[in-house]
């Protein structure tokens, strides 16, 4: 009988094996949109797992490329933020933008230099931190800024006539990309391009472009930094603005096929009433879709400018978040003391934020560190 037990789990074990199932973390891994994604890419992505299932990572805009009264410089190798100056820790997330990198400038649309923003990608992955990157393209018909809503998708697409100089526009943003690697690696990014195109300011938003046609762009995008520049270290991100009674979330929709993570753009106009309720009525729809597509969400774009609410971090903020399940939040950027979403050493929101940062469910980047070891 012995014997006859044996055989039979040989026999189990061969089948097993001829099913094509190596071994456990062909399992566990998840379907992405680039099926060739390097090793780091899908280990970002169960990061962000993780995350989500202990918290919430904090993120903030331009975090290290300036803050108020300073900036980065090229020569300089002391890392700065506002965030590290008031609370001691810096952000997990770190947001960037390649605005004009598509004219090959030397300096994105606010000022920060391409080979500076490089350096601190790799500084901020290198202490593990999570990158997370927009773009801000200009009008490719009329080479306005992306709030200049001239009619630009359908000449971009195939057949278009600007679809040349738009795939020369995409080989710029390879080329970037490919810049951010260590030791011949390349470091993991999560692109965020297009985003809260249910509104009407961008060229690619609502009412300047179809839906139609606003897919197609996506797509494309997506083929030709996977297929055409051989791009895999790359999650890409959806992100609609705040959603108007009439919005539907997934009317711009890619497909799975073409999008790693959902997300959601909110801000807080100084009616922080308001503010909790679209959060609570998107984040719901947002949780309700990635659960049943199976993938990550996060709160991609948020914030108050200049912070006039009083304990707004603690109060308003975290109480709407705690329990919605986003991998992370991101503040959007400190540029000036009339527009900036960070609270800054001397601010009226410091304290808030202190205590913000000891909240059980905020993540920054020293306790992302732990959940690693």
């Amino acid at each position: 009988m012995k014997n006859i037990y044996i055989l039979f789990f040989v026999f189990a074990f061969s089948l097993f094996q001829s099913c094509g199932i190596k071994n456990e973390s062909d399992i566990k891994r998840p379907k992405l949109v680039d099926k060739n994604a390097t090793n780091n890419t899908f280990k970002l992505h169960h990061e962000l797992e993780i995350i989500a299932k202990k918290g919430f990572a904090i993120g903030h805009q331009d975090a290290t490329s300036y803050g108020i009264n300073w900036k980065h410089e090229d020569n300089s190798s002391l890392i700065k933020s506002d965030v590290h100056e008031v609370v001691g820790k810096f952000p997990a997330v770190y947001g960037f933008d390649i605005g004009k990198i598509e004219h090959a400038q030397e300096k994105n649309l606010d000022g920060v230099s391409f080979n500076i923003m490089t350096n601190l990608i790799i500084d901020a992955y290198k202490k593990g931190g999570i990158i997370t990157i927009s773009w801000h393209v200009d009008n490719p018909v009329s080479l306005g800024n992306s709030w200049d809503s001239k009619p630009a998708v359908s000449e971009i697409i195939k057949g278009g006539k600007n679809r040349e100089k738009y795939e020369l526009w995409v080989q710029r943003v390879a080329d970037f990309l490919n810049t951010l690697q260590i030791n011949d690696e390349k470091i993991p990014v999560i692109f965020r391009p297009f985003h809260e195109m249910n509104g009407s300011w961008f060229w690619w938003g609502e009412g300047n472009c179809t839906a139609s046609d606003y897919i197609k762009l996506w797509q494309q995008t997506v083929q030709l930094l996977k297929d055409k520049h051989n791009l895999h270290h790359i999650l890409y991100a959806y992100s609609p603005n705040k959603l108007n009674p009439t919005d539907e979330y997934l009317k711009h929709y890619p497909g799975d096929e073409y999008v790693d993570i959902l997300g959601i753009d909110i801000y807080d106009f100084n009616n922080s009433e308001e503010y909790s309720k679209a959060i609570i009525h998107d984040l719901k729809i947002v949780k309700k879709i990635a659960n049943e597509k199976k993938k990550l969400f996060a709160f991609t774009e948020t914030g108050i400018e200049k912070i006039p609410t009083h304990n707004w971090f603690t109060e308003v903020l975290y109480p709407n978040i705690e329990n919605s399940g986003i991998s992370w939040v991101l503040l959007w950027r400190n540029h000036t003391t009339s527009h900036h979403y960070m609270p800054f050493k001397g601010h009226t929101s410091e304290n808030d934020f202190i205590e913000f940062e000891k909240l059980p469910k905020t993540l920054f980047l020293k306790d992302i560190q732990k959940l690693k070891n």
